[in-house]
């Protein structure tokens, strides 16, 4: 599933330099000296990085406490379902209901910092906008979550959004130095690609939460593989 993670935010770039190309064109980096522009750039991603570890190792910590009481499997299969229902029903209607209404504040307080961090120049400067830009909101986020949540455990949280972050590096990066780097049609149809990138991995979720025996995909239950072994001695 880690190599999901990577995918999905390497796809996930190019939506991403939509969303937040616009931070990235306006870094405030020293543009007369190579290796301090690459510094700067480097600081900018481990903030980013930094943020969507500490995403991955709160929501892995509610994963957790589902594995703990036992529900390991039906969440698995949850995850998988909201992925893809996440994909299929259109933005306009999540935004019909309101449903991000109550974290609204606090976008606009992580904004409002991203906006004086961005006037600013100081050596903390690059590690904070890359910090606060990783909590801004974001559908590939969200999908990067939900896996961060069925992952189980606070550490796998953790290393799941940090490959997430590390697969948006190269474009993120190529977008710092090139703004218009891609054609609008060969963008477009790697957007299109995305979804059904999302839905592959949450088919992938429900199948190992049925736990069919499929090695690697759809492993049996722990309780299930012991039961086989004690009734093969």
């Amino acid at each position: 599933m880690l190599i999901s993670a990577f995918v999905l935010g390497l796809l996930g770039s190019f939506h991403c330099v939509g969303m937040c190309g616009p931070i990235a064109f306006m870094l405030p980096v020293d543009r007369t000296n190579a290796y301090k522009k690459l510094s700067q750039i480097t600081i900018y991603h481990f903030g980013r990085l930094l943020a969507y570890s500490i995403i991955g190792l709160v929501f892995g910590l509610v994963g957790k406490s589902f594995y703990l009481f036992g529900f390991q499997q039906q969440l698995s299969i949850a995850i998988g379902i909201l992925m893809i229902v996440f994909v299929i029903i259109p933005q306009h209607t999540f935004n019909k209901y309101r449903v991000s209404k109550p974290i609204y504040k606090l976008i606009s307080k992580v904004k409002s910092a991203l906006g004086s961090a961005l006037k600013k120049k100081t050596a903390d400067t690059f590690l904070t906008i890359g910090f606060l830009n990783g909590f801004l909101p974001c559908g590939l986020v969200y999908m990067a979550v939900f896996a961060a949540i069925a992952s189980g455990n606070a550490l796998s949280g953790s290393l799941y959004m940090a490959i997430f972050g590390l697969g948006t590096i190269p474009l993120m990066t190529t977008a710092i130095y090139f703004s218009h780097f891609l054609k609008g049609n060969i963008r477009q149809k790697i957007q299109k690609a995305i979804p059904v990138f999302v839905v592959l991995i949450g088919i992938l979720f429900i199948l190992r939460g049925l736990g069919l025996g499929i090695p690697y995909i759809s492993p049996a239950p722990i309780g299930d593989m012991v039961s086989s072994q004690i009734n093969c001695h």
